[in-house]
């Protein structure tokens, strides 16, 4: 596994020529995200999701700088993707101390004059989510705007063979904790207190973050997107984790796992919801190869028995990297035509879905594995276990 420095060196460089090969020659980037994977620097990022108050100035054939909170500087200096770090201005309500307009001009301003600073002569800039304000004065200083996240979606979509090694890397360690989550099922326990013990184990090893509480338990699987709660577990519930988890070097992890709660044995009803979720997640997995197209695997996908079709999972599959990224694959519409062209490429890494459930007995299993798309094969990364009883063994 090569360096950090060296892993956000090479990032930059393909963020880079993936600016030139599109001709954008600058970008303006508020996204914690995009920032992470352009330079490697990270402060505060759930706080950041919310509060504008940190940016990035990236010149395709120039600086790179880092406009991060007041007091911060020393946290990315040492970073080789950086050249010049400057306070940044707070963008919105609160961190602006209400004087939104006067924040965005002066942010504005700030940017002429950086770029005047290192001979820069541009006013083409890409952008990602700024605020209202910012555009409106970044456009009454002269800046032409165009959207900054189909860079990001080019550059970040097939992933360098150094980013897989994170990424192995960011699995185990999501394992290790789903491992520590099961362990914790028992019945009595609130769902909030198992899902604990996967955050805490997480956290433990160099996680940052879950970006979901996707765990339900029960008559909460049913149906699917209710996030973990109060309710406690009883013998023979249904248990679903969607690990949705920011790992190791802020690499995300995504596979989704079902176990039964206590040492009994499941019905019948519980048995033929978990085997039609994993056919359905098996069929898929064997659909996704290099070459193929989005539509293709459209057409030959899992049919889905018209009793789960109203609380299927939203696609058949969806791109990952850092956080949920190109392409989301969606199923075939009798009705309209395919939205989606493009085919699956090597460097990819591929989410597929799986959920099935019951509107009859309130119960929901779900499942998913991450694969990696190489030159000839795909490999399944996700190695946690299936649950045997529920496959009927």
């Amino acid at each position: 596994m090569i360096s950090r420095n060296d892993l956000y060196l090479k990032r930059m460089q393909k963020l880079r020529s993936t600016m030139i090969d599109m001709g954008v020659p600058a970008l303006l980037i508020v996204d914690s995200v995009n920032i992470l994977y352009a330079t490697g620097a990270s402060n505060m990022t759930i706080f950041s999701t919310r509060t504008p108050a940190r940016y990035l100035l990236v010149v395709a054939e120039g600086p790179t700088v880092l406009f991060d909170y007041f007091g911060c500087e020393h946290l990315s200096k040492e970073l080789p993707t950086i050249d010049q770090i400057l306070p940044a201005r707070g963008l919105c309500f609160v961190s602006s101390n209400g004087n939104i307009q006067e924040s965005a001009d002066g942010l504005a301003e700030d940017l002429k004059r950086t770029l005047a600073t290192y001979s820069v002569n541009e006013t083409r800039l890409a952008i990602d989510r700024f605020p209202l304000s910012v555009i409106d004065a970044l456009r009454e200083a002269g800046f032409e705007l165009s959207n900054a996240d189909f860079i990001f979606s080019k550059a970040r979509r097939n992933k360098l063979p150094e980013e897989i090694e994170y990424m192995d890397e960011a699995m185990v360690r999501v394992q290790n904790a789903v491992s520590y989550f099961e362990a914790a099922i028992e019945p009595g326990r609130t769902e909030n207190e198992i899902w604990g013990h996967f955050h805490q184990h997480l956290i433990a090893s160099s996680g940052q973050y879950v970006s979901t509480r996707l765990m339900q338990s029960g008559e909460n699987t049913f149906p699917y997107f209710q996030q973990c709660g109060p309710r406690r577990l009883k013998k023979g519930d249904l248990v679903c984790l969607d690990t949705d988890s920011i790992g190791f070097e802020g690499y995300a992890v995504d596979f989704s796992r079902t176990f039964l709660c206590g040492d009994g044995r499941p019905t019948s009803d519980q048995i033929t919801l978990y085997q039609r979720a994993k056919e359905q997640l098996d069929h898929n997995v064997e659909l996704i190869a290099p070459g193929t197209t989005f539509e293709e695997i459209a057409n030959n996908a899992w049919s889905i028995p018209n009793e789960h079709q109203d609380s299927r999972y939203y696609c058949i599959a969806h791109g990952l990297g850092m956080s949920g990224e190109f392409p989301n694959i969606p199923f075939k519409s009798n009705t309209s035509p395919y939205p989606l062209t493009g085919t699956v490429e090597p460097g990819m890494v591929l989410c597929v879905e799986s959920y099935i459930g019951s509107r009859q007995t309130q119960q929901g299993v779900k499942l998913e594995q991450q694969l990696l798309i190489e030159d000839n094969a795909t490999r399944v990364m996700s190695e946690t276990v299936f649950d045997d009883r529920l496959q009927g063994r």
